[in-house]
Order: C-alpha cells, then sequence, then structure tokens
C-alpha cells in the first residue's frame, strides 16, 4: 500500500473512519477479483479517493457489500465497497496503472536489484494490460495515464524543465482520473471543479514524495525534482500549502450528496493538510507537528551548504534488493503494518503509529478523535462532537 492520505482511528470518529476502510477493502478486494492476490500489492490509499468522490456525486451506484474475516482486519467482517461499484473499479484501475509506472521508474532509476529489472517490467506491462481491460469497462481511457511515466522520464532526461513543468505529467493524470468521476455518476457539471482538485492533489503527492526521497535520492546519485531544480524545502513547502488552498476552493464547488461530502473533505481537505505536516516534520527531523508558520521556515532539507553528500555504502540494509523489499511489503501487508524491515524508519515508531488502520500521525500524543482535538489544536478537523 502506498500513498500519501492515511486517515488513522485515533483522529477519525469511528463513522468516518468505518466510511473510509469500506473503500479501501473494497478497492483491495477489486484488484483481487480483477487481477489476483498479487494485485492487492497495488493498492493505493490515494487512488480510492475516486472511489469516495464517485460515491459522493452517485451513492445509488455505489453497492456494499460484506466481506468475510480478514487478517488485516483482525479476522472480522466489514463493509466494502462492492466490485461491482463504478468507483471501485476506476480505483483499481488508476492504481494499477500507477504501480505499473512505479514499477518501471524504479527498473530506470537502478533501483532494482541486478537481473530483476526485465520481470519488474514484464510485471508493469501485465498490469498496465489489466488497468486497460478495466478502464475500457468504465469508460475510462488509460493511455494519457500509462503515458505519464514515459512523459517523466523524459523530462527528467533533459534539462532546464521547472519544477511545475516536472509536476505537470502527474497533475495532469490525476485530474483526469478526478473528472471522469463525473461521468460515471451523471455529474457532468462536476467535471471542471474536479480536474482542477486533481491538478492540485497530484502536484501535492508529487512534491511531497520528493521531499521523502531526497536525502535518498541526492545520496545515490538518482534524479529528484527538488534538487534538479534547486527548490528549497520552505520554497516546496509553500508549494504544497497554495495547492492545498486550491484544492479546498475547488472542493467547494462540487455538488454532492451531503451525506457523503464530509469524507470527500475530511480525506482532501483535513488529511491532506495532515499529509503535508508529517512529510515536513519528518524532513525537518521532528517528532512532533509543528505549527503551519514555523513548518513554513522549517530547516532545508539535504547536506549542508558547501558540503558533498555521504556516499552510498551499498549495504544491503541500507539499499535492499527486489527481492527483500518484495518480501518486506508482503510481510508488513499482511501485519497490517505492525512488523517492518529493519531498514525502514518507521520500525522504531509505536505499534499505533506503525498500524495501516489505526495508527496516528500526531506523534502518538493523541488518545482519540476528541482528544486529538485538544491535544493538536485542530477542532475543526475532527468529526466528532465529543459528546458521543
Amino acid at each position: 500500500m502506498f500513498g500519501i492520505i492515511r486517515p488513522c482511528g485515533d483522529h477519525s470518529c469511528p463513522s468516518l473512519h468505518r466510511a473510509w476502510t469500506a473503500h479501501l477493502c473494497g478497492l483491495c478486494l477489486t484488484l483481487r477479483d480483477g487481477q489476483g492476490h498479487a494485485a492487492r500489492l497495488a493498492t493505493n490509499y490515494d487512488g480510492l479517493i475516486v472511489s469516495v468522490l464517485t460515491e459522493a456525486q452517485d451513492p445509488a451506484g455505489s453497492p456494499h457489500r460484506t466481506a468475510g474475516p480478514c487478517a488485516l482486519r483482525g479476522f472480522r467482517t466489514a463493509d466494502v465497497v462492492d466490485a461491482r461499484a463504478r468507483g471501485a473499479r476506476l480505483a483499481a484501475t488508476v492504481s494499477l496503472v500507477l504501480a505499473a509506472g512505479k514499477l518501471r521508474d524504479h527498473a530506470a532509476d537502478g533501483d532494482a536489484a541486478p537481473g530483476t529489472a526485465p520481470a519488474r517490467r514484464m510485471l508493469a506491462a501485465r498490469w498496465e494490460a489489466a488497468g486497460a481491460r478495466m478502464g475500457d469497462s468504465i469508460g475510462f481511457d488509460t493511455a494519457p495515464l500509462a503515458a505519464t511515466a514515459a512523459l517523466q522520464l523524459e523530462l527528467e532526461s533533459g534539462t532546464g524543465a521547472t519544477l511545475l513543468e516536472l509536476t505537470g505529467p502527474t497533475e495532469e493524470a490525476v485530474a483526469a482520473a478526478f473528472s471522469h468521476t463525473a461521468t460515471l455518476a451523471g455529474r457532468p457539471g462536476n467535471a471542471a471543479a474536479l480536474a482542477e482538485a486533481g491538478r492540485f492533489f497530484g502536484r501535492i503527492a508529487h512534491l511531497l514524495d520528493a521531499v521523502e526521497d531526497r536525502r535518498e535520492d541526492e545520496a545515490r546519485g538518482a534524479f529528484n525534482p527538488l534538487a534538479a531544480t534547486g527548490t528549497s524545502t520552505r520554497e516546496a513547502r509553500r508549494l504544497c500549502e497554495d495547492a492545498a488552498h486550491g484544492l479546498e476552493l475547488a472542493l467547494l464547488e462540487l455538488e454532492l450528496e451531503p451525506a457523503d461530502r464530509h469524507l470527500v473533505d475530511a480525506l482532501l481537505g483535513t488529511e491532506v493538510r495532515r499529509a503535508v505536516d508529517r512529510t515536513f516534520r519528518h524532513a525537518s527531523g521532528s517528532a512532533h507537528p509543528l505549527p503551519r508558520e514555523t513548518a513554513r521556515l522549517a530547516p532545508e532539507d539535504g547536506p549542508a551548504p558547501g558540503t558533498e553528500p555521504a556516499p552510498w555504502t551499498g549495504h544491503s540494509y541500507e539499499r535492499p534488493g527486489f527481492v527483500r523489499k518484495s518480501a518486506a511489503a508482503v510481510g508488513a501487508l499482511l501485519s497490517c503494518g505492525m512488523w517492518r524491515p529493519r531498514w525502514s524508519p518507521e520500525r522504531r515508531r509505536p505499534w499505533h503509529d506503525r498500524c495501516y488502520l489505526n495508527g496516528c500521525d500526531d506523534g502518538g500524543a493523541c488518545q482519540g478523535c476528541c482528544d486529538c482535538c485538544r491535544c493538536c489544536g485542530k477542532c475543526d478537523g475532527c468529526c466528532c462532537d465529543c459528546s458521543v
């Protein structure tokens, strides 16, 4: 599982967390039903947003069912979005194509263990073809989405591209997926606002990924959009904040069902802000959330001016190969994030931070939704009224 949107039970009320889990598990099961168990590794936290958006515009077109026991839910049954739902199929389509692009990107960057690059490309081609078939069933052309990775590599191999030009392919890909939810839901009036929201969300996701990977990319000489364009962490933070504000304004223009709007606002509003705070907090080495004004002034990422980044040691646990990373991903998935490999920065964090479905991203200081309001000063982001 990957993505920037990771709501947890500690800072969201039970009903919101159940609704999010219904879409997450629905996406995972849709991938399983369409492409087999291995495809569940392509489950993308951000991809399920298109399922949420589709249901918020047309609840009747998003049937639910009761899923059987699953290890990731503590072997409990749960209400999930059915694989027949068009939003779930769009989410699965996007997840497969994005995962295929990520595999190709790793192979191009040299992240693959020696001899495994061909296998990665083969799996990428298989997932991309599966995504195209699923996309055809709901009228979504995946060709522009699949071309994003190639266009991104072309931009990265050239010179003189600005940071926003480098984030452009991701922005347009997400915009296409977001706007197609209006088509699926029969709400053409929402298409323009959804495309705008998608561009802002794609920009944020791309920038946060660059911030997270900057030190590692510089250490091994891989391409990083921030380093390549000389963008400071402070400027990246400003761009993320501006995009988050634009995203919130775009959401205000959407016509959604009142009962389903809150989940959309929580994921694309509150949780996006949390993702920005979490990423830049980790980049600055702080264990607790920083006030937004302070966070804008966080120290720049990377080595100090005038110094060279530390050389990559080549130790297997510092740069694990494909087999080790794949085995670790399966172990983390089966344990719901409770187990982490020794090279993972999450390994030393408390269990409630490691768990995919329960960890709070506020440094472990919050004990529940209402307490999160009090200790984090984010009452406007708390979904319950603390009276239940």
